[in-house]
C-alpha cells in the first residue's frame, strides 16, 4: 500500500505544447497543462461537461519524450505525484503552485 501514497493518475489532453528548459547540468525539465474532462447528468437530465486543468512537470528522459512527441491537443496518460511549492513574484507577493510531477507517461 505504500506505493499508493501521493499517487496521481490522469488521462487528458495537452493544453499547450510543452515548455522545455535545459538546465546548466544538461538535465531537461518540461512543463505543460493537461485538461481532463468529466461528463455527468443532473437529476433533471441536463448534461454537464466539466474540464479541469492540471499543471504537469517532467524531468530527464520523460521531459525529452514530451518535447519530442507531445503537442497541444495530444491525448496522454500520466502517472506521478502531487507536489506544492511557493515563490515570491517580482512584486514580493507569495505565489503557490500545485502540480503533478510525472514519473511515467503513456502517449495515447
Amino acid at each position: 500500500m505504500s506505493n499508493l501514497r501521493n499517487r496521481v493518475q490522469l488521462i487528458g489532453n495537452a493544453g499547450s505544447d510543452p515548455e522545455v528548459k535545459t538546465l546548466e547540468s544538461g538535465k531537461k525539465v518540461a512543463a505543460l497543462t493537461l485538461a481532463t474532462n468529466e461528463v455527468y447528468y443532473k437529476d433533471n437530465g441536463d448534461k454537464v461537461e466539466q474540464t479541469e486543468w492540471h499543471r504537469i512537470t517532467a524531468w530527464g528522459k520523460t521531459a525529452e519524450i514530451l518535447e519530442k512527441y507531445v503537442t497541444k491537443g495530444k491525448e496522454l496518460a500520466v502517472d506521478g505525484k502531487l507536489t506544492h511549492r511557493s515563490y515570491e513574484d517580482k512584486n514580493g507577493d507569495k505565489k503557490f503552485i500545485t502540480e503533478i510531477q510525472v514519473g511515467e507517461i503513456c502517449l495515447l
